[in-house]
């Protein structure tokens, strides 16, 4: 393994998670790693001396198991938990006041531990048990894992032979690393159940699906319309796609079972499937397990766009929830209310443009329902509080179910006709006369060809090559 290694004092000892659990002081600050690797038997532990202890704050993401301690402490008296990116667990947790968002570009967090964040009190994290090698294989999740075990004053790990073993450079702790260990069960990871693909999912599917060719090196984030661009890749049959993705989906495991992804015309880790962590159904995790052709690394590696560009034809499919007529797209919350997180959105679509023939594409319904009242996803202004995740700067392609624009080296005014010609044509009378009274369109120039086709005026993704 590379990187700097944490050396104990002395031979791993192996504790109940009760004894563990009473190694944590008031004051302290734990790490619980992310997402199926969040320990559960410490966590449970940890729950039933909640009471004894005050001000103790819990670092973590994508959680996808309840937390046995916030379900202990649930006024929040003795615990607080923060996360770098929400679940709808997280989301839920911090509606009710117990989770608190961090703000991260997520290739950024093995640099937050190693330069902003103070060394971790303890570092609990599950883990394969020991290997031949002394090493506990870290299975789906990789991500900052190794950062933090690096700047910890003490490790644990609860072993979980239920976690598939994942290749990959730095994707275990090495025992001697270890100062603690729980022997924990063999029970498989959570799994991620799949959104329901809708029919605009997939409208705004076939159009993403065009513009990708034999070759292309695939980010697919999280979503339904995501996995509706993998399900009708399949059905397009282009072939040798790559993949170099923060996120392994059930959607791009299906295109490699199906013989599309071979990655043998990637610049980098040539004839690898490279993510940082994967989350998904009992399929995908046995498709991982012991897989040569699949390969883990830290989000520094997935997810900083200087490496993200070393390949070429890089194609980034991402979601968004709202963006405004110039360009802004804002992915994260809803107004002041957190949702989900920046996660790897901004460095994915930077990555894709800084690569050779890459594109990055931002999808969208161009409604949603609320109360029964359908309201518009381009808006005029964005929600108050909504936060920016992908500046205007940076977006390329926007896409809904009525036509796809491209943003780069518009100006204002062209940028703003392209919007409106993606949103709803409900709502496009609307947004062309508050872009004229902000002057956002110079005075007597019209959209109506937007407003009668639905097709955005600005250039589609055809022909970028």
């Amino acid at each position: 393994m590379e990187g700097i290694r944490r050396i104990t004092n002395g031979n791993a000892r192996t504790v109940s998670a009760e004894e563990a659990a009473r190694l944590v002081k008031s004051g302290m600050w734990l790490d619980y790693a992310c997402s199926v690797n969040q320990p559960d038997m410490f966590d449970a532990a940890l729950a039933q001396r909640v009471g004894d202890l005050t001000d103790v704050n819990i670092r973590s993401c994508l959680t996808v198991r309840p937390r046995s301690v916030l379900e202990a402490d649930s006024k929040g008296e003795h615990v607080r938990f923060h996360s770098w990116f929400f679940t709808g667990l997280d989301r839920r947790l911090h509606d009710a006041g117990l989770c608190h968002y961090i703000p991260l570009n997520l290739g950024e967090a093995p640099d937050y531990y190693r330069r902003f964040i103070d060394p971790v009190d303890i570092v609990v994290v599950k883990a394969r048990p020991p290997d031949g090698d002394g090493l506990l294989n870290l299975g789906p999740t990789n991500m900052w894992i190794r950062a933090a075990v690096e700047r910890a004053r003490l490790v644990i790990v609860e072993t979980a032979s239920g976690l598939p073993h994942v290749y990959g450079e730095d994707n275990a702790i090495h025992v001697s690393e270890v100062d603690y260990v729980i022997e924990g069960d063999a029970a498989p990871p959570a799994e991620l159940p799949n959104a329901p693909t809708s029919d605009v999912d997939r409208a705004v599917a076939r159009l993403i699906c065009a513009e990708v060719a034999d070759g292309d090196c695939l980010q697919v984030g999280i979503g339904g319309m995501p996995n509706a661009v993998c399900s009708l890749l399949r059905e397009a049959g282009v072939k040798d796609l790559g993949v170099h993705s923060e996120m392994l989906s059930d959607g791009l495991i299906e295109l490699y079972q199906a013989g599309l992804v071979t990655g043998a015309r990637k610049q980098i880790d040539v004839g690898k499937m490279t993510f940082t962590f994967s989350l998904g159904g009992r399929t995908l995790y046995q498709a991982l397990d012991r897989n040569p052709d699949i390969q883990s690394r830290a989000v520094d590696y997935t997810n900083m766009p200087h490496i993200i560009m070393r390949n070429d034809n890089v194609v980034s499919i991402n979601s968004t929830t709202q963006v405004d007529l110039q360009g802004q797209a804002a992915s994260e919350s809803d107004g002041h209310r957190h949702i989900s997180g920046t996660g790897g959105q901004l460095q994915f679509v930077r990555g894709a443009y800084a690569s050779k023939g890459g594109r990055s594409f931002i999808c969208l319904p161009s409604t949603y329902e609320k109360n029964g009242v359908r309201k518009s996803r381009i808006v005029l202004d964005l929600t108050p509080g909504n936060i920016v995740t992908t500046p205007r700067t940076d977006v390329m392609y926007v896409v809904t179910e009525f036509g796809m624009a491209n943003l780069k080296g518009r100006t204002v005014a062209e940028r703003v006709r392209a919007m409106i010609g993606l949103a709803h044509p409900e709502f496009r009378e609307d947004l062309e006369r508050a872009a004229h009274a902000k002057r956002l369109i110079p005075r007597g120039v019209a959209t109506s060809e937007s407003r009668a086709t639905g097709t955005a005026t600005a250039p589609s993704a055809s022909g970028v090559r």
